[in-house]
């Protein structure tokens, strides 16, 4: 028996892989880094930015809404250069260079040599949702990286039959928990693809694979422990994200978003490749990741995900294309290729980097494309606004509707106290028992809890951008209806 399955493995053997081509990919990686950080600076941080440094201030284990690795990373850059856009968006920046990185060298596991690997960090590094996420730190940036980083690590167990590769899946996935718990969903997708490939079905028995599950355990713990004790809050956001996207609309755009979310014209190299994992004697040892890339495609659809959940999968897509492709073209077909690739991602850039003014922006249609650009206008206009309001009418603290505004007024630095209900920063009030007059910004009518409310200002971005704050009103309050404590429930409310 022992014999007949070494002789089988034998037969499923892969010869070494290529050499790395370390100079032209490490040229695509370092290029994309330098475009980065030339547009770091410009217009200002995402409001999700602006609640991750927040959040970083007040460092723990799990929030709301989210695991704490993103918010340490905000918090560094924070410690780094305070008020710094730039330094906000470096890790980004390296993040997203990264990725490139470790798309090429799943090419090279997948057998790809220098052709192959510079077309995959071609096709990585141009992609819409590369420029998107790498001038903006959100948890999306650091999943797509930790995604990438563990199916390239799982590629290299199975190709080469290292079970010890295992602990190294491990620690990545346990580490990425840290930051989002769809990584759990990508390794559940992974084990069923291995259950589903007779040729790597023997990894589920092995102990190095269980110690990995147990390091990923260790490492998400103090994650869970935090969750469990404060209720489970990011299912009841789970929720709330799968009734609003469990529209008919929305599962169109989802699929739609899947196929262009590089570039349309990618998604044809990324479905071969997913055609060639599926179909190709040689690369059956990575067939788990094309399974699991199917699975989750038709389980986010069911249960209303978003597109970019899978975009740390289409990678080793790309790169099981790319070889296809340096099997079977000429040199100079594959140049073709990759200049075709680059330019139909390129063409997009506006939409993710900060490269027209801001106003330029708001009136073009790209503010339709990409709303994230949209809310990194205009904060500065928005802070000043409100400490008139607070100078004006004398008051104490401001309590804003959403976690952007009150954390572009910590950020920018408002001369009063700054409270919200908005997720996390529900639990970090109330404020004190007697404070007041307040002013309070995010709500277009005074709410229930608020008395002696009169409209003081208007939030105007003063470049005709339609973002979530443009038009809404400043509200002066005597104060609440009681004491803080007494109304702070009806002030917290959970919403992704």
């Amino acid at each position: 028996m022992a014999a007949t399955e070494a002789a089988r493995r034998t037969s499923l053997s892969v010869s070494s892989p290529p050499a790395v081509a370390w100079a032209p990919v490490l040229a695509v990686a370092g290029a994309l880094l330098v475009v980065l950080v030339s547009f770091a600076g410009r217009y200002g941080p995402h409001r999700d930015e602006l609640y991750f440094v927040a959040a970083g201030r007040r460092l723990a284990w799990g929030y709301p809404d989210q695991p704490p690795l993103t918010p340490a990373i905000a918090r560094l850059t924070d410690l780094a250069a305070p008020g710094s856009v730039t330094v906000l968006h470096l890790p980004s920046a390296v993040a997203m260079a990264a990725f490139v990185l470790l798309a090429a060298l799943t090419a090279r596991e997948l057998g790809g040599a220098t052709a192959a690997q510079v077309l995959t960090a071609v096709t990585a590094a141009t992609g819409a949702v590369t420029a998107i996420l790498g001038h903006m730190l959100s948890t999306a940036t650091v999943d797509l990286l930790f995604w990438t980083a563990i199916v390239y690590a799982v590629v290299r167990v199975l190709q080469r039959d290292r079970p010890r590769g295992w602990l190294a899946v491990g620690l990545l996935t346990g580490i990425g928990l840290e930051d989002k718990h769809l990584v759990a969903f990508l390794l559940g997708g992974i084990v069923v693809g291995i259950a589903l490939t007779p040729a790597v079905r023997h990894h589920l028995r092995s102990p190095w694979a269980w110690a990995g599950v147990g390091i990923a355990l260790l490492l998400w713990a103090p994650n869970l422990v935090w969750q469990a004790t404060h209720g489970w809050p990011q299912l009841e956001l789970a929720r709330d994200i799968r009734d609003e996207y469990m529209t008919l609309e929305e599962r169109i755009n989802y699929v739609v978003l899947t196929f262009i979310i590089f570039s349309p014209v990618t998604a044809v190299l990324w479905v071969y490749g997913l055609v060639r994992l599926l179909r190709t004697p040689s690369l059956v040892r990575a067939r788990p990741l094309a399974f699991a890339f199917v699975l989750l495609f038709v389980g986010f659809f069911l249960t209303g995900g978003k597109a970019y959940y899978l975009a740390g999968l289409v990678p080793v897509l790309f790169a099981a294309g790319a070889c296809g492709l340096a099997e079977r073209w000429s040199r100079r077909g594959l140049w073709v290729a990759g200049a075709v690739v680059a330019l139909s991602g390129l063409v997009v850039w506006p939409a993710g980097l900060p490269i027209l003014s801001e106003r330029g922006y708001g009136q073009s249609f790209l503010a339709a494309v990409n709303e994230d650009q949209a809310e990194m206008i205009g904060w500065p206009r928005f802070v000043e606004t409100v400490d008139k309001a607070v100078s004006s009418a004398g008051a104490t603290l401001v309590v804003a509707q959403n976690y952007g505004e009150a954390g572009a007024l910590e950020f920018y630095g408002a001369p009063v106290p700054v409270f919200s209900g908005h997720n996390a920063y529900g639990d970090w009030g109330p404020p004190p028992a007697a404070e007041g007059p307040v002013v309070l910004v995010g709500y277009d009518v005074a709410p229930g809890w608020a008395v002696g409310c009169e409209q003081v200002a208007t939030i105007d971005n003063g470049v005709d951008v339609d973002n979530e704050e443009q038009g809404t009103a400043v509200l002066a309050c005597a104060g609440p209806r009681g004491a803080w404590a007494d109304v702070w429930d009806e002030v917290r409310h959970l919403d992704a």
